[in-house]
């Protein structure tokens, strides 16, 4: 049986392909029961918002109806996984709160009450946005010399009067930056355009992971108590890179931790699974539903850590050819190497 760690995907990762994608949730009963929950809030209903007949950006990729749709199909995928070990999980941002339910750190209903939660104080709050901008070039070749600068720029903006950014996500080959509209402006003003699109602003996004987000960290503790939380039953990696190994730690902190310092303080993507790589040794990184996106991040992460010798995109696909080792269950084709469905 093959060891894997699994990659929760965070917010943006539910678009127009995706519509559909809770009509092959395994536990039937446990979707019905987050539609309750959302109908009692007086919510859309996931299922409602999965079966619509078209996508819409303006309710689709809000943060009360995005995130919750985000863990259903991650949740789901979890569920699904069939003849393989889950050694380790770990998420990129809002995935975090869906690690901890496929780690088992909270129940499947109580991982929902967090993310849903959290999700509808960001977009009531909606403090701040977002955009991404690539360190690597489309080889993904690394280049810390690059990022050193990039962050110096963005340091100096945010020392500008009346201007806030920061990193939000270290994200493999991206940096995803985060502050108010004038730091986000005088960044996207100070940087080429490159690839016919980036700089890349994130619609319905906030300044996730910066100290902006306070006011939202405050109402969250105030909303969800540590009874919420338990022992992970399979160890969790944070946007640290940090380890929570099941029993070492106590609850109160993986709540400090939850609803503190993954709100306000930068999300080291990259570092989270070099640690994945280096500590676990996985012989597959599998990225539930929904989409595809993060998969090049991923492998991004990977190169800059070297693991297996990694240097470039080429090198990537060469060994992703020869044996699959990074599986996006939004594929049938690797879906079935995972769950033993037919492609």
């Amino acid at each position: 049986m093959k060891i894997a760690v699994l990659i929760c995907p965070g917010r943006g990762t539910y678009g127009k392909a995706e519509l559909g994608s809770l009509a092959q949730f395994p536990d039937p009963a446990l979707l019905a029961r987050f539609d309750a929950e959302r109908t009692r809030l007086r919510q859309d209903a996931l299922t409602a918002l999965d079966s619509a007949p078209t996508y819409s950006v303006a309710r689709h990729t809000r943060g009360d109806n995005a995130s919750a749709l985000i863990y259903a199909c991650t949740y789901g995928d979890r569920l699904a996984l069939s003849g393989v070990q889950v050694v380790g999980v770990t998420g990129n941002s809002m995935g975090w709160y869906s690690a901890l339910a496929c780690a088992g750190a909270v129940s499947p209903m109580d991982g929902f009450t967090v993310v849903n939660t959290m999700g509808t104080l960001m977009q009531d709050a909606l403090i701040g946005g977002q955009v991404v901008y690539p360190v690597m070039d489309e080889d993904w070749h690394d280049a810390p010399a690059r990022r050193a600068d990039l962050l110096a720029l963005v340091a100096g903006i945010d020392a500008r009067p009346g201007h806030d950014l920061g990193l939000s996500i270290d994200l493999g080959g991206m940096l995803v930056l985060a502050g108010n509209d004038a730091g986000l402006t005088a960044f996207e003003a100070a940087v080429p355009p490159l690839q016919g699109r980036f700089p890349l602003r994130l619609g319905n996004h906030a300044a996730f992971h910066t100290a902006l987000q306070a006011p939202v960290a405050a109402k969250g503790r105030a909303a969800l108590p540590e009874a919420l939380f338990t022992q992970a039953q399979t160890p969790l990696i944070d946007g640290r890179g940090h380890v929570w190994w099941p029993g070492a730690a106590t609850t109160a902190a993986l709540r400090d931790y939850t609803l503190g310092h993954q709100v306000v303080q930068p999300y080291d993507f990259t570092a989270a699974i070099r640690t994945a790589a280096r500590e676990f040794a996985p012989d597959l990184f599998i990225i539930p539903g929904p989409g595809t996106t993060l998969g090049g991040a991923v492998a991004q992460s990977l190169i800059r850590a070297n693991w297996r010798g990694l240097t470039c995109k080429a090198d990537f696909q060469r060994m992703q050819a020869a044996d699959p080792f990074l599986i996006s269950m939004a594929l049938p084709d690797q879906r079935a190497l995972v769950t033993g469905a037919t492609p």
